[in-house]
């Protein structure tokens, strides 16, 4: 089980510090990404340490090299998060000669539905039992549907609607009440919104009446289309396109697993149960960040130092993992 992290630096001397994406959302602050490799178990066997600035897909290679020189001795299956095992990776681990190396990943939307053009897969495998489909290649894709998490994608897009809807009412009071008020202003601070909320397209209508077909169907920065209106009044509407939202919720819980190894190696629920075992490396790392464990703030400099500030993170984790394992069947808080 392989995953990245990162923590930001109050200083800027550190020697592994520099500006990346931010996972703490702490904007301004320079960092360091460090890897956590676990085992089956979720038992820590290694950490690493990389310059702020470290993609996740940059670390996987040394990782795939420790596992081979260190920890190997057969075969060996990785499994990560879409955003950690790609193409690139795959080919890394089908690279190695001395070792045998499979993959467990998950894959991303338009990669699911890239899959469900092609035919690979059909939108009516996707159910609380696991399926899965094999490819003439070796690639297995195991798919299911969290109805818990469709629902709770569902209520986050109609409360992201609820308050474009509201921002509508605000503009649509301040235009009343102020007849020299720009129309075009208001329809764009609530398309401003729109894009911000990354809802699927709607129509800001004005009084009703729609720019000509000539006029309609512009695309906005993230290609999709929000049609243009004509301010012929005063008053803002809003309207869902139905075919759209529709097309936006059919994959609300759905996801799909890549992995090659074969049927007799790993069942499908097997392959899905490793999968959320990187739930416990997210758990590592929440603990080791807050709770009893401080990974911040950091009080060296030196990137030897700083490793070695992870490692003690690392022995500390550890000692919390045991001791919870054994008072696991106390009732006591």
């Amino acid at each position: 089980l392989y995953d990245v992290t990162s923590s930001y630096f109050e200083g800027v001397c550190n020697e592994l510090a520099a500006f990346g994406y931010n996972r703490d959302r702490k904007r301004g602050k320079m960092q360091v990404v460090y890897g956590l490799l676990c085992d089956m178990a979720g038992v820590p066997v290694s950490i690493s340490a990389f310059d702020g600035n470290t993609t996740d897909i940059k670390t996987f290679g040394s990782q795939v090299h420790k596992v081979a020189q260190r920890f190997g001795g057969g075969s060996i299956t990785f499994v990560g998060d879409r955003g950690m095992i790609k193409g690139p990776q795959i080919e890394r681990l089908q690279a190695e000669k001395d070792h045998e190396f499979h993959y467990i990943t998950g894959i991303t939307k338009p990669q699911i539905e890239t899959l469900l053009k092609k035919g690979v897969v059909q939108l009516g495998l996707f159910d609380e039992q696991v399926a899965e489909v094999a490819t003439d290649e070796g690639i297995r894709y195991v798919l299911r549907r969290n109805p818990t998490r469709a629902n709770e994608m569902t209520a986050s897009r109609q409360s992201k609607y609820a308050v474009l809807e509201s921002l509508v009412k605000e503009q649509n009071a301040y235009l009343a009440e102020h007849p020299r008020a720009s129309v075009v202003v208001a329809q764009q601070k609530v398309e401003a919104k729109w894009k911000k909320l990354r809802l699927p397209p709607v129509e800001v209508i004005v009084d009703c009446k729609k720019a000509d077909a000539a006029q309609a169907g512009t695309e906005d920065g993230n290609g999709q289309k929000l049609d243009d209106v004509k301010p012929a009044g005063r008053t803002l509407l809003l309207s869902r396109q139905s075919e759209a939202w529709e097309g936006a919720a059919k994959l609300d819980g759905c996801y799909c697993l890549k992995t090659d190894l074969l049927k007799k190696e790993a069942a499908k629920e097997v392959i899905l149960d490793r999968y959320k075992d990187l739930a416990q490396v997210e758990w590592a790392f929440r603990t080791s960040k807050t709770n009893h464990l401080e990974a911040r703030p950091v009080y060296v400099r030196k990137a030897e130092r700083t490793r070695g500030h992870l490692l003690v993170l690392l022995l500390g984790y550890l000692l919390v993992q045991e001791l919870s394992r054994c008072w696991r069947s106390l009732v006591i808080t």
